[in-house]
């Protein structure tokens, strides 16, 4: 499934307090989504399900993050990220998200689970620059030189990608 959308200016907002819930399958495919989830996204649940997550990828989001919250959760490791997101008609969204792999009974990833939450407009206004120069960085070079871009910004600052989350 493509996103073929072209992104829109005007910014879709939620309430403090309220949390966008969604569950995946191993390849990243939404298997649920609770009514907030449906509702900002703009989908029917129905094109939701099965759908892969990167559905609601805002093309204004450095590849890299996504690359570490993979890293993160494919490990077993729980991971905060701020993700600007898009809906079905182009709007977009922040959301603060927690994603942490679901485990069988035997200790086995067997889906992801994630739980966004609002992020502070001053959050926002300090993450937009960075992602900004991550994006330029992407288009002119790689993936792999955005990563190394933020490990150096954290390293710099002396903090794990998690205290930055929590910090920012």
């Amino acid at each position: 499934m493509s996103n073929n959308i072209t992104p829109k200016s005007n910014e879709l907002f939620f309430e403090d307090g309220q949390f966008i819930v969604s569950k995946t399958d191993l390849k990243g495919r939404i298997t649920y989504g609770n009514e907030l989830f449906i509702k900002i996204s703009g989908y029917k649940e129905t094109e939701l399900l099965h759908a892969p997550h990167s559905i609601l990828r805002h093309p204004d989001m450095p590849k890299a993050v996504f690359k570490l919250l993979w890293d993160y959760v494919q490990k077993g490791d729980e991971i905060f990220a701020f993700v600007k997101n898009m809906a079905k008609d182009g709007s977009f969204y922040w959301v603060k998200a927690q994603v942490t792999p679901s485990m069988d009974d035997k200790g086995a990833i067997i889906g992801y689970h994630s739980v966004r939450r609002k992020p502070s407009r001053e959050t926002i206004k300090a993450i937009e620059p960075l992602y900004a120069e991550m994006l330029r960085i992407e288009k002119n070079g790689s993936v792999e030189k955005s990563t190394a871009y933020l490990l150096d910004v954290l390293a710099k600052k002396g903090v794990t990608y998690a205290q930055f989350v929590f910090n920012i």
